[in-house]
């Protein structure tokens, strides 16, 4: 047998190719970043190129071949995973029509004609889907109706870009339930379609492909497919799964009752369950895990990362140069600074993304407030420690929430992605949400979780649990400070107060809301 496995994630900005060995070791990895603009003629839309992302796609799997010197036959079977919510038209002899990338919010019209079919339409969806309009395919499947009628008329299936990376290998489509349950047209109990959905919202019943469930056998690599790629025909492809169900996989939540916090661009709070009910508040988002008994409570805070990145580029230029001259990370350089600023930033509030309200999502306006004209206490190191702290209380409200819904509370949290790799956000997370926060070794788990349902999907593993238990290592364990810990509880409750006026003025327009899904 071949010796190794392949993962290819279409994340939000970036798309990359990663070999495994067997015992889930990183081989190689070859990136691309990609970018998808709005259409000026559509405020809101973000557009996905499907012509140029496949050729970056193709040029990461040929690089990653290249650079590890892994031959093409030497890769046993591929898995794709991805950024969700994003969504892909085909007509009917295969070719893509239309497509739009994960946060497009360009349907404000159509989720009013929604709500205007029924004031209970979204909540009664949500009940059988997991799902609302803020980001699910409804809105989008019926501002294409309204607004490109040709393209509409023309559809003849619907995918996602998981599921289109596994097609352009192979020309075969088929859906995956961890992704596909984030369109909200699936039942969540039988994991798969429910026609009746897109029937209540005046869309057509006949574009939807089969689903196969995550970690099963899809079809094999196409001539075409190999000649585009670099990697060999009939190499086998199998479903992966939406980037943060593969995450799961790749840090070792595969238990009920496991939780996770993925901390990239967005910051998500996963957590499994063994049922797909949903909460009576509509407040929290409920998908298909990449188990097939499993569902996750998910909770999202909007751009952490990208906040991060933006302090990083407007404030701390001195940062990145020294970065620079030590061979070092700017965040590393940033975080020695910031563990000298003591917990609670000096009464310092930062506010950015809320606590998610799936139902009625918007966020306020970011702020600053209660510092004092000090520079020895108030500098640019308590700002970025605040912004830390700021996350890790929204990541405490959603285990709240999550706790609300299902009666039951995390003993202890798995902690990944780009923010999991600084010196100082894992023990304030820890000393916030007051349990043990595990780090892995692993840090990008999105593509070890994809290559572990590849290796299912060949019979390399003969169950995806039993692989995640022995191939994940944690590297690191927080726990809790007790006295930190009091002190943001506190802080919790101050922040609350303080957010609750600035979104009622972005609310009354008199600021601009950071985020707030179509239609509201």
């Amino acid at each position: 047998m071949a010796d190794y496995v392949m993962a290819i994630d279409a994340g939000t900005g970036s798309v990359r190719a990663v070999i495994f060995d067997a015992r889930g070791n990183q081989i190689g990895c070859s990136a691309r970043e990609w970018q998808h603009r709005e259409d000026p003629r559509y405020p809101g839309s973000m557009d996905f190129d499907w012509t140029a992302n496949w050729g970056l796609a193709c040029a990461c799997t040929r690089e990653v071949l290249a650079e590890t010197g892994v031959k093409a036959a030497d890769i046993a079977a591929v898995s794709t995973t991805c950024m969700r919510e994003g969504i892909v038209l085909y007509d009917a002899g295969g070719r893509e029509i239309w497509a739009c990338a994960n946060v497009d919010a360009r349907s404000n019209d159509e989720v009013t004609q929604l709500k205007q079919l029924s004031p209970d339409l979204e909540r009664d969806l949500y009940l059988e889907s997991g799902q609302t309009f803020a980001l699910g395919a409804l809105p989008r499947l019926l501002w294409v109706k309204n607004k490109l009628p040709e393209v509409y008329k023309k559809a003849a299936r619907i995918g996602m870009f998981n599921d289109w990376l596994t097609y352009r290998l192979s020309g075969v489509l088929a859906v995956e339930p961890s992704n596909g349950s984030t369109t909200g047209l699936f039942d969540l109990q039988t994991r798969t379609w429910d026609t009746s959905i897109a029937r209540r919202c005046g869309l057509r019943e006949d574009i939807f492909p089969d689903v196969l469930e995550c970690g099963t056998p899809v079809s094999k690599i196409s001539r075409q497919g190999a000649e585009d790629s670099g990697l060999m025909e009939g190499t086998a492809l199998i479903a992966g799964a939406g980037d943060c169900q593969a995450g799961s996989i790749g840090v070792g939540m595969v238990e009920m009752n496991d939780a996770a916090v993925f901390g990239g661009s967005f910051w998500q709070y996963e957590y499994n369950t063994g049922t797909g009910k949903t909460s009576p508040k509509c407040d929290v988002r409920v998908n298909c895990h990449a188990l097939p008994s499993q569902w996750q409570y998910e909770a999202l805070a909007f751009k952490p990362g990208m906040v991060m990145r933006w302090y990083r580029d407007a404030f701390c230029q001195e940062e990145t140069r020294l970065a620079a001259e030590q061979n070092t990370d700017p965040y590393a350089v940033m975080d020695r600074e910031a563990l000298k600023i003591p917990a609670g930033s000096y009464g310092m509030i930062c506010a950015f993304s809320d606590v998610m309200n799936y139902i009625s999502w918007k966020h306020a306006s970011p702020t600053f407030t209660n510092f004092e004209l000090v520079p020895e206490k108030f500098n640019k190191y308590t700002f970025y420690r605040a912004i830390m702290e700021n996350t890790a209380l929204i990541t405490l409200g959603h285990l709240r929430l999550v706790e609300q819904a299902t009666g039951n509370r995390p003993r202890r949290v798995v902690f990944a992605g780009g923010a999991s790799k600084s010196a100082l956000w894992p023990q304030i997370l820890s000393d916030v949400l007051g349990i043990p926060v595990l780090v892995p070794v692993v840090k990008e788990a999105t593509s070890l979780g994809a290559a572990l349902l590849a290796g299912k999907g060949i019979g390399l593993y003969g169950d995806i649990k039993e692989a995640a238990h022995k191939l994940v290592k944690i590297e690191r364990e927080f726990t809790p400070n007790q006295e930190n810990q009091e002190l943001y509880r506190r802080a919790y409750d101050d922040w609350q107060t303080v957010y609750a006026p600035q979104l009622e003025l972005s609310n009354r327009n008199v600021t601009r809301h950071l985020w707030s899904a179509p239609g509201l």
